[in-house]
């Protein structure tokens, strides 16, 4: 069995909710996860980099006023601190992010996630 599409959503984003229609529209429901109620693990947020190939920065928002308060432009962070100020502050994430068919993709632009299904 395979794993369920999912979507890593935040409803008040419109690129989120244009992921979610496009998803939608090819007939998909995908598990909906609310990351700023319900944010991933470090390890589900580890998973996630690796699927998209990403270094942690390139999931940040970096223009959040978090992400210069926290300090995360400190070229001495960790992977690992990087992702856990990620956990700890989920609006420093990007979005939407789908994952299906073992594979992951940044809806910026929405069209992106087509790519994986």
């Amino acid at each position: 069995m395979t794993e369920p599409t999912r979507i890593f959503h935040n409803p008040r984003c419109s690129k989120s909710r244009q992921a979610l229609e496009l998803l939608t529209n090819q007939g998909i429901e995908p598990e909906i996860i609310r990351y700023l109620e319900t944010p991933p693990t470090e390890q589900e947020l580890s998973d996630i980099l690796d699927a998209l190939g990403y270094q942690p920065r390139e999931l940040m928002r970096t223009g959040e006023k978090e992400y210069k308060e926290l300090g995360l432009n400190n070229p001495d962070l960790s992977r690992e601190q990087l992702i856990a100020a990620m956990v700890a502050t989920p609006k420093l994430i990007e979005r939407p992010i789908v994952l299906a068919n073992g594979k992951a993709a940044v809806g910026r632009p929405p069209e992106n996630v087509l790519s994986i299904l």
